[in-house]
């Protein structure tokens, strides 16, 4: 039982680590003075350590430099903590406080401050004293492995702030434990001919030239199973293998078999959550998120919801008459290799307005708003992508008047306004008329 409790001190303290760096870095101090005094400080020429006046200097540099350092990581720390608790869940701060590179940040740089220290200590004279050249040495390399430590933690101390961060600290340590409990064995769904992903993750990029290739050299056709953006978990389908009913092959064939799964699922990238490279539904999904927020209590900000829509209204309307993506993808011969679904004209009008007009219908400014660009967009869309408009138009209006008991209310919330409530209609006045010209 006292290993056991050994054990949990030692992944759970916050101390032990940067101690440890600290006794670390006393010793190494040490153990470099030692070897000064006994080289008679002439190991290393003051052509590189500078004279005893230069070496003050740079050292007492290190030390101030190293105490800011330590404190911003404190803090840094700190501040994610807070975050993580207001934001997220209280359960969360264990987490962020074992977590290892900021004790290993604390320990780095209090070890350079304590070599430092030391180092000073023993520099004797002005111009022609004495300099512990190798303790300089040390002092200098800590000092530059503390700079590339203080960028790296900037960088994961903004990783670990991110929502899909915290998420994944918690997943991933968990999935370890699994790992430990049971071995690497991912539930595998599917049969022989699915091809599955290795780690959890969101598709973010897609190599569709090699997909094309590799299904081109093994006679068959490649499915992706997730839209690009979508989280796969470990051991789920990510790519279906069939075969190539043009070239007369059969399922008996199973070009599954002349396909290697490593070699062809290295083409679709996972990473921890999604990015914008390939996915335009993110970018809606971004704005509606500000726009749903803005809306819900205790926020209540009706016109940054319309600010978000303002930049909805303008990415549908930049692809009401476009083509959208078929989902095929073809060889030089014209023959298709790799399809994959794609989110249709009618997902994205869906994802732009479903979630903003149910949490949007009390609010005037957000359905004068809605009503303005869903008029434009009819008015540019061709006929076949009508009907998500008309039928977003259907929708908002029974919402409205579900939301509102006076017909004037509704007619007012209905009124298209492109600033919500500020350009519409019922709100500007006419400019006046023009004085006929006078006659010469």
């Amino acid at each position: 039982m006292s290993w056991l409790r050994l054990q949990r001190l030692v992944r759970t303290s916050l101390w032990l680590l940067p101690v440890g760096c600290l006794a670390a870095g006393a010793l190494l101090a040490v153990g470099t003075l030692a070897v000064d005094r006994a080289a008679g400080y002439r190991l290393v020429p003051q052509s590189l350590t500078g004279t005893p006046s230069d070496a003050q200097t740079i050292l007492s540099s290190f030390a101030t430099a190293m105490v800011s350092l330590t404190s911003l990581v404190l803090t840094v720390t700190l501040v994610a903590v807070q975050l993580a608790m207001g934001q997220f869940s209280p359960r969360i701060v264990g987490a962020l406080l074992n977590d290892r590179f900021s004790q290993v940040a604390i320990g780095l740089f209090g070890a350079t401050f304590l070599v430092a220290v030391l180092t000073l200590r023993e520099i004797r004279g002005s111009d022609t004293g004495t300099v512990p050249g190798l303790s300089m040495l040390l002092s200098y390399v800590l000092m530059l492995a503390s700079i590339v430590v203080l960028v790296l933690f900037v960088h994961h101390a903004a990783q670990g702030l991110r929502v899909a961060g915290l998420i994944d600290l918690v997943g991933d340590r968990s999935r370890e434990f699994i790992v430990r409990q049971h071995g690497e064995l991912p539930v595998v769904t599917g049969g022989a001919d699915e091809m599955v992903a290795a780690q959890p993750g969101n598709v973010v990029r897609v190599d569709r030239p090699a997909l094309v290739a590799a299904a081109r050299q093994a006679d068959c056709v490649l499915e992706l199973v997730p839209v690009v953006g979508d989280f796969v978990v470990g051991g789920a389908p990510l790519l279906r293998v069939h075969p190539d009913t043009r070239s007369g092959a059969s399922a008996d064939g199973r070009p599954a078999g002349r396909l290697r799964a490593a070699d062809v699922t290295r083409h679709v990238l996972l990473g921890p959550e999604r990015v914008h490279t390939e996915d335009l539904a993110y970018g809606f999904r971004k704005l509606v998120d500000i726009a749903v927020r803005s809306i819900a209590q205790p926020f209540n900000d009706p016109t940054t919801a319309v600010q978000a829509l303002h930049r909805l209204h303008d990415l549908l309307r930049q692809m009401a008459a476009r083509p959208l993506p078929c989902g095929e993808h073809r060889d030089e011969d014209g023959v298709v290799r790799l399809t994959e679904r794609t989110v249709s004209w009618d997902g994205y009008v869906r994802l732009a307005f479903d979630e903003i007009r149910l949490a949007g219908a009390s609010e005037p400014q957000v359905t004068r708003k809605l009503c303005a660009a869903l008029a434009d967009l009819q008015g540019v869309a061709p006929p076949d992508r009508q009907e998500p408009l008309d039928r977003q138009l259907r929708l908002l209006d029974a919402a409205v008047r579900r939301a509102h008991e006076d017909e004037e209310d509704v007619v007012a919330a209905l009124t298209p306004d492109t600033e919500g409530i500020g350009s519409g209609a019922d709100v500007t006045a006419a400019p006046p008329p023009r004085a006929a010209p006078a006659p010469y």
